[in-house]
């Protein structure tokens, strides 16, 4: 297998950090394991050749394939559900009693392959019934990568992937191609969910602040000063009232942010 130079690292690691807030400094063997077939399939000979395309010339693509095989999209449907029994049985009720203009705005930041926006959207619409036209649902989906935002777009997956939803909504939310081994989403659920690609080191300057937002097991990849800025940069954009969920594996810094804990990997913005 390739090896990549202590100097090469270097270089990579503080080029993913600055651009993406990506933390690679104790991930020298990961970059190994996972690039090394990239690097030898695009023609490049060793570390020092790819590290110097990246840095010099690389182009988005180039970037993103990157970024995929450095981090790890994983997800499915449902995961971990707690998240979502609290946005059914809390969230919603608290914003469809105080939202007088029938807007929600909610944002799946790493939205990775389009699960978690999915998901919300049934939520919702189970929860609006036929109450559900009478509202602006749409979420905002974002992620760093274009190939997952290709994937979400489509919106097929395996049929593994659905196994923990009710019954009903694989009925009602999904269909069966020619393939017996996928689903795609239905019209309605792909209509409700905008996505778009989002770097989370950029500036937040969307139109209006947000009810919600989930970020789960995306500052996983974070030290702990770009998290602590990215947590300022969510509160600024989360309305009064919002809410912050992050993964149940992650935790914010209480010591510096204003979010107020509510319960593991769930916080509020004071009223």
């Amino acid at each position: 297998m390739l090896k990549i130079s202590q100097d090469d690292f270097l270089k990579l690691a503080n080029f993913v950090h600055q651009k993406f807030g990506i933390d690679l400094s104790k991930k020298k063997s990961l970059i190994e394991s996972r690039l090394a077939s990239t690097i030898q399939s695009s023609g490049f000979h060793n570390f020092t050749e790819y590290v110097n395309h990246i840095i010099t010339s690389a182009s988005k693509a180039d970037i993103d394939i990157m970024l995929n095989k450095l981090t790890t999209n994983y997800t499915y449907f449902m995961r971990e559900k707690t998240h979502f029994d609290f946005f059914s049985n809390t969230i919603l009720p608290y914003l469809v009693s105080t939202k007088k203009n029938r807007v929600l705005s909610i944002w799946s930041a790493g939205c990775s392959t389009g699960e978690e926006p999915y998901t919300l959207t049934m939520l919702i619409k189970d929860y609006l019934g036929a109450k559900a036209p009478m509202w602006d649902t749409r979420i905002l989906a974002t992620d760093i990568s274009q190939n997952v935002l290709n994937k979400a777009l489509k919106g097929e997956y395996d049929s593994e992937s659905i196994i923990n939803i009710p019954a009903r909504w694989k009925n009602e939310y999904f269909t069966t191609g020619k393939d017996k081994s996928k689903v795609m989403v239905s019209k309605a659920v792909k209509d409700n969910v905008i996505f778009r690609t989002f770097n989370l080191m950029e500036p937040i300057h969307f139109k209006i602040p947000f009810d919600v937002i989930f970020c789960r097991n995306v500052m996983i990849y974070f030290d702990q000063p770009t998290k602590d800025a990215l947590i300022q940069r969510f509160y600024n954009a989360t309305n009064p009232g919002g809410y912050l969920l992050i993964g149940h594996s992650e935790s914010l810094n209480r010591a510096v942010t204003s979010y107020q804990y509510v319960m593991p990997s769930t916080y509020r913005k004071p009223l």
